[in-house]
This record gives structure tokens, C-alpha cells and sequence, in this order.
């Protein structure tokens, strides 16, 4: 009997300590602000590298670094890559993520070696469904400022973004596509659209 006495505390003491267990991640949750903060340091970094100097060649590697740290590559890749990637054994999706990784950097980053002398800016950031979009405008020189939107998620465990919207097309779309086709012409072969993406 006399334990009994002692049992409602016991009770509040473990669900005190589930509480506390539970707020460390609530509170790592993202948040507009986060989306919005992550977006504007990628921008900043963008513009740096547009407005460097650098060659071409040393341009494309600061994009590839650029998106490595603020994309989430894995997620972007299984997407272009669609069903197949179903299958694929992972040593294979390692090599195919790598690839794309690059080819993505270059193919991207020639679009942002046109907004050389220009600028990107974040104007607003808002939740939509599961993930947030941070919305920037582009200006460039003599030409009209044009829209890019970014989605950014935390579900791979870090606030990354994992699709870029620019004047309207979307880049997961968009690669789903030009992956399917380029894979379609490699008979299906993965290991062939891998050595593909390398040359392009």
C-alpha cells in the first residue's frame, strides 16, 4: 500500500520527462523565418558568385558547392530519376546523385551566369502545405525583374530546399522529365545516363 501513495508522482514525473524530451524538437521545427533566413544566405552566396569574376569553369564549382550545401541533392535526384530509382541499388544512386549533382550545377548555374551585373533578392517567404516557398526576384540588366521561387523543407532532417521555380518552370518537373528522356535514350541503362550527365 504505501507505494501506491507515491505512484501519482512517479506518473507526473514521467510525463514531465516526455515533455521535456519532446521540446527539443518541437522547438528545431521549421519555421518561416528559418525558410526565409536559409534562402537569403543561398541568394547571398549566388550573388557573390555571379558578380566574382571568376571563369566559367571556377563558377560552375562554386554553384555545385553552393547547391551541395543548401539543396537537398539526394531528394532532387531520386525525383529527376523517377521510377527507375525504385530499383536502382544504392551504391548506383550514390554514383547517379554525384553525377546529377554536377550536371544540375552547371546546367543552373549557366541560367545565373546571366544575371551577371544583377542581383537576387528575397521579397516574402509563406507556409504551403508541408513545406514553405521563399519567394526572390531577379534583376538584371536591361531586362525586366522576373520572379524565382524557392521550397524549402526540413524532412530530411535539415531546413534545405528541394525545388526552384524561375519565371514559372519548375525545375523537379522539368528534370523528371529531361532525366526520363535522356534515360529513355540509354536504353534504361543508369550506369549510361550516369556517364552521360558527366559530359554534359
Amino acid at each position: 500500500m504505501p507505494s501506491n501513495r507515491f505512484s501519482p508522482s512517479r506518473r507526473a514525473l514521467m510525463v514531465g520527462a516526455a515533455a521535456l524530451l519532446a521540446a527539443p524538437q518541437a522547438a528545431f521545427a521549421l519555421n518561416v523565418d528559418e525558410a526565409r533566413a536559409l534562402i537569403d544566405r543561398a541568394i547571398g552566396e549566388v550573388n557573390n558568385t555571379i558578380n566574382s569574376g571568376q571563369s566559367e569553369t571556377a563558377m560552375f564549382g562554386s554553384f555545385e558547392r553552393i547547391f551541395q550545401q543548401y539543396a537537398d541533392v539526394p531528394t532532387i535526384a531520386r525525383s529527376a530519376l523517377g521510377p527507375a530509382a525504385r530499383g536502382a541499388p544504392d551504391g548506383q544512386m550514390r554514383d547517379f546523385t554525384r553525377a546529377f549533382q554536377g550536371y544540375i550545377s552547371r546546367k543552373y548555374g549557366r541560367r545565373f551566369r546571366e544575371f551577371i551585373g544583377g542581383r537576387i533578392e528575397v521579397t516574402d517567404a509563406r507556409p504551403i502545405k508541408s513545406y514553405f516557398e521563399v519567394i526572390s526576384v531577379a534583376y538584371l540588366q536591361g531586362e525586366s525583374p522576373f520572379d524565382l521561387r524557392w521550397h524549402v523543407s526540413d524532412k530530411s532532417g535539415q531546413n534545405l530546399f528541394f525545388n526552384i521555380i524561375i519565371e514559372g518552370v519548375n525545375m523537379l518537373a522539368s528534370e523528371r522529365t529531361e532525366i526520363g528522356s535522356m534515360l529513355d535514350r540509354e536504353g534504361g541503362n543508369i550506369d549510361g545516363l550516369i556517364a552521360k550527365l558527366q559530359t554534359i
